[in-house]
């Protein structure tokens, strides 16, 4: 069965910088000092029984902290990653004082092969980035999501 993940894209709009966008950076050994497309919106699997969207407000807490409970909440084109994964997400407007607060854990074997089990954050950070600053920063595979925002916004300006 194909594995999904539901997730936000988050913007706000920022006087000075334009658009922004949230995004979260994996925690673990092996994300720890990859930056360049390492980033993510936030988002996690679900099973086909659960709301997509409950989840994606779910992940958002899990990996920051933060909650949105209210917004409209615009659902984008869903994009089919390399791994067959496919990854629904909406867009919603909000802003967050603080937009990492912590992140639940994982566990795993660590280093590998050592017979080790470690503990590590799921997410270790989250930031505000300016949509051209996040094409850098995020999964090469997530880019769509900023191209439809982008659109969408522009759209609703009209």
């Amino acid at each position: 069965m194909q594995k999904q993940s539901a997730g936000l894209v988050i913007y706000r709009l920022n006087d000075k910088a334009g658009v922004e966008v949230l995004l979260v950076h994996p925690g673990g050994p092996f994300w720890k000092n990859k930056d360049v497309g390492a980033w993510s919106i936030p988002k996690g699997e679900y099973e086909p029984h659960e709301d997509a969207l409950t989840v994606a407000k779910r992940e958002l807490e899990e990996e920051t902290g933060n909650t949105i409970t209210v917004g409209k909440f615009m659902e984008l084109k869903a994009i089919t990653i390399k791994s067959g994964k496919r990854i629904i997400a909406w867009a919603v407007e909000s802003d967050f004082e603080q937009c990492y607060k912590g992140s639940n854990e994982f566990e795993m074997e660590w280093p590998p092969k050592s017979g080790k089990m470690q503990r590590f954050v799921e997410v270790d950070k989250a930031e505000w980035f300016t949509v051209s600053v996040a094409r850098q920063k995020i999964l090469a595979a997530q880019v769509p999501f900023l191209d439809e925002l982008e659109m969408l916004l522009k759209e609703n300006k009209k």
